[in-house]
């Protein structure tokens, strides 16, 4: 008999709330499991939207460079500057700058091209990306242009 009068069962006063115990043990490890699960995949899905961004700041950077040699706009008495315009969807922008590096004489007969007098002006654009969340990429490509100038 226990204190309080009533016959119980033998290993069954052992026993008491110790399933309650259990199950609210497991019920907070399963819980910080699912806070650490969803904290996680808050992590995972910024750094995507990162990458993402940094790829489009890649990008428009490279446009950047396409675009200045394709309007063919060079100078040897100073850069030439591409204003800032959108890129790729919009959400990212490019600028370049084209700027004369040298001159340098091309040999007598001009390689393959039969004609003298000729030298190659070298220039460099420098080309600037920017996307979302402060996405950057800056490129350089240097190239030169074949023209009348050589000794």
């Amino acid at each position: 008999m226990c204190a309080t009068g009533r016959m119980r069962r033998a290993g069954r006063a052992v026993q008491d709330g110790a399933a309650l115990v259990v199950a609210l043990v497991l019920l907070a490890v399963l819980t910080a499991l699912a806070v650490s699960a969803a904290s996680t995949a808050t992590y995972e899905v910024a750094m995507a939207g990162n990458a993402q961004y940094q790829r489009a700041a890649f990008d428009a950077a490279e446009a950047g460079i396409e675009i200045a040699l394709a309007r063919r706009a060079f100078s040897t008495s100073g850069p030439v500057a591409l204003p800032a315009m959108p890129a790729g969807d919009g959400s990212a922008q490019t600028e370049a700058t084209a700027s004369f590096v040298a001159v340098t004489p091309v040999p007598l007969g001009a390689f393959s091209m039969g004609a003298d007098g000729l030298a190659a002006f070298h220039f460099e654009i420098e080309a600037l990306g920017r996307a979302p969340r402060h996405a950057a990429a800056a490129h350089r490509q240097g190239f030169y242009v074949i023209g009348p100038g050589g000794p």
